[in-house]
């Protein structure tokens, strides 16, 4: 049973399950963004009745969600379509992506007021740009996980005028539509201060699913890394590391899980000379618990994160975890030295030098992972759900 009163109405709503509306391109894919919506709204749906949820989509139809999802989760997908636009030519994705837009603007405004949700959630993609202008009756509020520098991956080039020009236009764009939001979820306090010309900005990090009944035994001597095959998460830079350690190292292994197209790295690992017996670039995998208990350090490597999942992940599987100091997201979740270990960002040697280092000092990895798994529990979704609870009555 719940209470809510509106702040723009006066009239009291008792024995009303609260409405809520995800709204994200799919489900399907082994993603972060993914593993987290589901993980969240899981959550919520087994709150007692308490909550109503929807997820709307605008890809993937017909498929099956990668991750878990509750019976009780509905999910409506508008099939949109965007992910077409992968595949033309850049003057097609303009006429393409036009029409597209249009489509969606209209039907997901059909989908809201037929729902007349309490709460609509955008994971801030292509529904950003209207979605506070749909007369549903709901609160809107908007969920970033990127950290504002990368936020689309727009990037300051002297050297591209136009690239630089149309960033700042999107940018200025942007922050007139998160000022009309309810509330702005960012996944750390340093992203929240990177948003000064907002007001209404609060950090909630991403939660676990739950916290393994089984954790690494700490004797295999294997490294492992888990991340898509892109350039923002720095495989690349990791084989290079690797190439020290394997030479040092002679009976250790690395293994990677990620989702994408590994070739790029494959060429890399031969013109690095790296031994493909110990060094193995694996898809993405349902069960990566397994893989985590079946290694004894975690290395990310990447150039980004919003907030880096996988460190918790790894952190919760009781792995000694080291990591680039990118920004944001490992420095919010490790302390140095204490439950794991920062590495100067994109500083392959260093990584190179500290993956050796708790390779040989087994003492030191031992007390990282101990103290890392104690960390791990302070994300658990039983946590993080109560703090988006807390959000979502103070905005009704």
């Amino acid at each position: 049973m719940t209470f809510i009163e509106r702040k723009n109405n006066p009239d009291i709503v008792m024995n009303k399950k609260i409405k809520i509306v995800y709204c994200t391109p799919s489900i399907y894919i082994a993603g972060g963004i993914e593993r987290v919506l589901t993980t969240k709204v899981n959550y919520l749906a087994n709150q007692a009745d308490k909550y109503e949820i929807t997820i709307i989509l605008t890809d993937g139809y017909g498929k099956e969600p990668f991750f878990p999802l509750s019976d009780k989760v509905k999910v409506v997908n508008l099939n949109i379509g965007f992910e077409e636009l992968w595949s033309m030519s850049f003057v097609q994705k303009i006429f393409a992506y036009l029409k597209k837009q249009r489509r969606f603007k209209r039907m997901l405004r059909q989908e809201l007021m037929r729902l007349k949700p309490d709460i609509c959630v955008s994971t801030l993609r292509r529904e950003i740009n209207f979605i506070c202008d749909i007369p549903d009756g709901s609160r809107k509020i908007g969920e970033l996980h990127v950290n504002r520098l990368n936020y689309r991956n727009f990037s300051a080039n002297e050297t591209n005028i136009i690239k630089s020009i149309f960033a700042k236009w999107w940018m200025h764009r942007l922050v007139r539509q998160l000022k009309r939001l309810d509330k702005l979820v960012v996944l750390t306090e340093q992203d929240k201060q990177a948003w000064t010309e907002l007001n209404n900005v609060c950090a909630i990090p991403n939660p676990l699913p739950s916290i393994p009944k089984t954790i690494s035994q700490l004797t295999k001597k294997r490294v492992i890394a888990v991340g898509r095959y892109s350039y923002e998460k720095g495989i690349d830079m990791l084989l290079q590391a690797w190439s020290i350690v394997e030479k040092e190292c002679l009976d250790w292994q690395l293994a990677v899980f990620g989702s994408g197209d590994t070739t790029s790295y494959s060429k890399q690992m031969h013109d690095l000379k790296i031994d493909d017996t110990r060094c193995v670039l694996h898809g993405a995998v349902e069960n990566i618990g397994a893989e985590y208990n079946d290694s004894t350090i975690f290395a990310l490597s990447s150039r980004f994160e919003g907030f880096g999942m996988v460190i918790l992940e790894a952190m919760s599987h009781g792995l000694a975890v080291v990591s680039f100091d990118c920004p944001w997201g490992p420095r919010a979740i490790i302390d140095n030295g204490k439950d794991g270990i920062l590495v100067e960002n994109g500083n392959v040697q260093l990584l190179a030098e500290d993956i050796i280092r708790l390779i040989k000092d087994k003492e030191l990895r031992e007390s990282l992972a101990h103290a890392a798994t104690e960390k791990a529990r302070q994300y658990d979704i039983s946590i993080i759900g109560q703090q988006w609870e807390q959000l979502f009555m103070s905005v009704l």
